[in-house]
């Protein structure tokens, strides 16, 4: 039976292979492990120092990796009043994370050293530099009663602006299965200017809307829909302001999408197939990037990554591929094998 299995995983790849546009398999060059049991770490981002990478994990903290002898350290906890013997060690879709919390998203303004957050079950939070000062900025205990589900995130680089997703306002974090088994399209692209305090709707009506990133220029924000397997670009400037298109679909659900250094994206894309041994379905998790002209210029699977388990970012720092997953207990640096 074991060997039945190889060989579909196997044959399966192969035709995805086949069929992806300069396709690839990542080589895994290295581990950051969690503290244990933490896991989870959803996105990852780095400081103005180039410090990191800064993970979101399953107990409701921040961690920030300083070396290899000291790993990841706690940075911040996204409860002002967290209970250590209720919270450490919290697996994900527990109830408990309502009160712990749970953050996804993560992006920082490099101007200020302030860290965004999309937090699950608080909204959209700010921590100060140094991890101390937590506010929480857009959630259901301010005027924004209806939140449930906050998921993405990425901050404009030159105006601060903090762009971020509602995945739903019907379901929460924890009924995370059930929302993948709905129709739901409750969810919205927000946009935070903090030179202002104002929060705007960009977009609403989306199926699951997951990871965010705006573009280079400003000009325009991308936003994936997981439920709707496509990217949705929401134009910020010239003479279609404030308008919206489809992007690009994709043969995969989206998860965080990230820009890179020169400007183009990478997308965390999950391949959900039906297998007739397993009577399940079998993810295949890659990375995609693609151009700003919608190009789709590389994907590289993630099996030696996290085997079948489903991958939620692919980033590149520095000119380094980084990965992280919300099942997994580490986050990763790979390559692409040609």
């Amino acid at each position: 039976m074991l060997n039945m299995a190889m060989v579909l995983i196997t044959t399966t790849l192969m035709i995805l292979l086949l069929c992806s546009p300069t396709p690839s398999v990542a080589i895994l060059i290295k581990r950051f492990e969690l503290p244990e049991p933490v896991t989870g770490p959803e996105s990852l981002a780095f400081d103005r120092n180039g410090e990191g990478p800064y993970v979101s994990s399953s107990d409701g903290r921040i961690y920030k990796y300083v070396d290899s002898t000291e790993g990841f350290v706690e940075y911040a906890s996204m409860s002002p009043f967290r209970n250590t013997t209720l919270c450490d060690g919290f697996a994900d879709f527990s109830v408990g994370q309502a009160i712990c919390g749970r953050p996804l998203g993560l992006g920082f303004n490099h101007h200020t050293g302030d860290l965004y957050v999309a937090d699950a079950y608080f909204g959209l939070v700010k921590v100060s530099p140094g991890g101390e000062n937590v506010t929480r900025l857009f959630g259901p205990d301010n005027t924004y009663p209806s939140t449930m589900f906050t998921d993405g995130l990425d901050v404009d680089p030159d105006t601060g602006i903090v762009y971020f997703t509602e995945a739903s306002t019907n379901y929460q974090f924890k009924d995370f299965q059930t929302l993948i088994d709905s129709d739901d399209k409750s969810g919205s692209l927000l946009k935070y200017d903090p030179r202002t305090g104002e929060m705007t709707v960009l977009l609403s009506n989306l199926a699951v809307p997951s990871g965010v990133a705006v573009s280079r220029d400003g000009s325009f924000v991308l936003v994936g829909e997981y439920l709707a397997n496509r990217i949705q670009r929401v134009w910020l400037k010239g003479p279609r302001a404030y308008s919206s298109e489809l992007f690009m679909p994709l043969a995969g659900r989206p998860n965080n999408i990230k820009r890179d250094s020169t400007g183009q994206f990478w997308i965390s894309v999950n391949n959900f197939l039906r297998s007739p041994i397993f009577q399940r379905r079998i993810n295949f998790p890659r990375g995609v990037r693609v151009s700003e002209n919608r190009m789709i210029l590389q994907s590289v699977f993630l099996i030696a990554e996290y085997g079948t388990e489903a991958a939620s970012e692919i980033q590149e720092y520095n000119g380094t591929l980084y990965s992280g997953s919300l099942q997994a207990s580490y986050a990763t640096i790979f390559r692409p094998f040609f």
